[in-house]
């Protein structure tokens, strides 16, 4: 909206991507700063007892309950304020972008409200596991299709891209005939789709289980973003990279995320002001899977968020040990002392902050690992 007025009044530097993301980023920090306090007492007034703390977890956490959730509404906002100001808005991928914010964001929502107003302090007390999935199965359907019309003409349909060179063209393999018209392996787009996008949300959404934990694993994976889209605007800087330019729209939404999800840690640190909710988790994660199927970068993407798959393995893993070994022992048995991971470390004695830096190592160190194979894949 700014950005295209301050174009058509000659203010060309405001075609730069980096100047849109850093004025996104700016105006994103500064409303998190600024409304965050009073966004807070807000949270407090109306949720009353705040979020419930869970039985399934280590007895130091009882001592949050109280603490007001829901953070991630103020960061849904201050994106979306600072995403429209500075991001051009004839261009798809910002509000392809932006939609899977909101969309992951209703449904962490649903949850969170649930979880608020039963106060129940069982692990389920939220949206059934059956029923999140099924709705995020159909947020990704929709995205994936948005995601495939945005490509341009020499990225063929409906196509997994590793690298710049490999392109798996899936719409174009057939398998079969149905009455004379062919069958493709398309449906693998979508499918794989599920897998980045939601495995992304949920993978956001279990990291986030300790003060301040989500927001500084989460920041090292934007880095690697902003990186991947400026190799995919700029032809030869990466050769792992496709040079996709209709993505420029994504410096002022990734500026916006950076600075909104800096903003909240100031109040987030412990021991922390505001739980972020499921309501920003699960936005968070959805965002990050969605902007790296639109920069063609969801393998290298996986592996900067390599802390926060090995802590979604890690709860996955727990479940499925604990339920084959009762179906075998009649007694079920479980690989950690508590998941997801950072529970098993709390059992063992580590203190939250210590965990928390750890995992923030680790993060940089996994992106710093996808950065190389950015560059050099």
């Amino acid at each position: 909206m700014l950005t295209d007025f301050m174009l058509n009044s000659g203010y060309h530097f405001f075609a730069s991507g980096w100047t849109q993301f850093a004025c996104a980023f700016g105006l994103a920090f500064v409303i998190m700063l600024v409304f965050g306090g009073s966004f807070i007492r807000l949270m407090r007034k109306i949720q009353g007892k705040g979020q419930p703390i869970s039985e399934n977890v280590p007895l130091e956490h009882r001592k949050k309950a109280g603490t007001p959730s829901m953070g991630g509404i103020l960061i849904l906002i201050s994106v979306f304020v600072s995403s429209l100001l500075f991001m051009p808005m004839h261009n798809a991928t910002g509000w392809i972008a932006l939609s899977s914010l909101i969309m992951f964001g209703v449904i962490g929502f649903a949850d969170d409200y649930k979880k608020i107003s039963s106060q129940s302090k069982k692990a389920s007390n939220g949206l059934s596991p059956s029923l999140r999935l099924g709705l995020e199965a159909i947020c990704v359907a929709v995205l994936a299709y948005l995601v495939n019309k945005t490509m341009p003409g020499y990225v063929p349909d409906l196509s997994i891209v590793l690298g710049s060179s490999v392109v798996l063209p899936l719409d174009n393999w057939d398998f079969g005939y149905l009455f004379g018209v062919p069958l493709t392996f398309g449906f693998l787009y979508y499918i794989f789709a599920y897998f980045v996008i939601c495995g992304s949300a949920n993978a956001t959404n279990i990291t986030d289980g300790l003060d301040g934990m989500l927001s500084k694993v989460y920041l090292p994976v934007l880095i690697v973003l902003v990186i991947a889209l400026y190799g995919a605007t700029r032809i030869g800087f990466m050769d792992a990279v496709m040079f996709l330019p209709a993505t420029s729209a994504l410096y002022a939404v990734l500026g916006a995320v950076f600075g909104a999800v800096l903003g909240f840690l100031w109040f987030n640190t412990k021991p922390a002001s505001i739980f972020m909710g499921d309501v920003g988790s699960l936005a968070l994660g959805g965002f990050m899977g969605t902007v790296s199927m639109l920069l063609k970068s969801e393998i290298i993407m996986g592996v900067a968020a390599g802390m926060m798959v090995l802590i979604l393995l890690s709860s996955f893993t727990q479940t499925m040990f604990f339920k084959i070994t009762r179906k075998i022992t009649g007694t079920g048995k479980r690989i950690f002392l508590r998941a997801p991971l950072h529970h098993h470390f709390e059992e063992l004695g580590w203190p939250e902050t210590k965990i928390v830096d750890r995992f923030f190592i680790l993060s940089i160190l996994f992106s710093g690992i996808a950065l190389v194979l950015l560059k050099f894949a």
